[in-house]
């Protein structure tokens, strides 16, 4: 009884909001869209840019969803596709800067020997978040642009549609993004 009360009070917003959205224009599913996904957004945009940036492309990025609500398909995740308007539009916003944003996959930080995947896995009980962060800023675009996808739980696939580039460059870059990060924040550790 309550369940049914509470829902009949406050419309719960809906996962498939982006579709309503899409065919009626209708401000009440943008609103529940906003709910639902501005945070997660905003926090993808600050680990690729910084605040200031990752606001104002997150506001243009709403405005594309506006704009462009009759291209989303339903098939599509409707987090997939926000993703991927709000990284055309960093991208648009860093070449308006005239700022370099490295786009190419096998940039990493010198090698050491080839691990296993069983040993890229990063303890995160023990980690200092701020050294983490330190370190992911250390990543190339696209290195810290794919971990932080997986972080936000797309799936390979969301993350190829997002980032436009094929199954094995996605893998590739989970890859270095990981041994990267392994090795920044074991240097951290030895530094301490």
């Amino acid at each position: 009884m309550l369940l049914s009360i509470k829902s009949w009070l406050f419309e719960m917003p809906s996962k498939d909001c982006m579709a309503s959205y899409a065919k009626s224009g209708d401000n009440r599913y943008l609103e529940q869209l906003i709910a639902l996904y501005s945070n997660d957004l905003y926090h993808y945009l600050v680990t690729q840019s910084n605040t200031h940036l990752a606001y104002d492309v997150s506001q243009q990025t709403w405005l594309k969803v506006i704009e462009k609500r009759h291209l989303y398909q339903a098939q599509t995740t409707p987090k997939a596709w926000l993703f991927k308007l709000a990284r055309n539009t960093l991208i648009d916003e860093y070449r308006k800067q005239q700022r370099f944003v490295e786009l190419d996959e096998n940039t990493h930080l010198p090698a050491q020997k080839d691990k296993n995947e069983s040993d890229l896995t990063i303890d995160s009980s023990n980690i200092n978040y701020e050294a983490f962060d330190a370190a992911l800023k250390q990543l190339s675009f696209v290195q810290r642009e794919a971990i932080t996808l997986q972080q936000e739980g797309f799936s390979l696939a969301d993350i190829e549609l997002i980032t436009q580039s094929n199954h094995e460059s996605v893998k590739t870059r989970l890859r270095y993004a990981k041994q990267n990060l392994k090795r920044l924040l074991g240097a951290n550790n030895e530094q301490a």
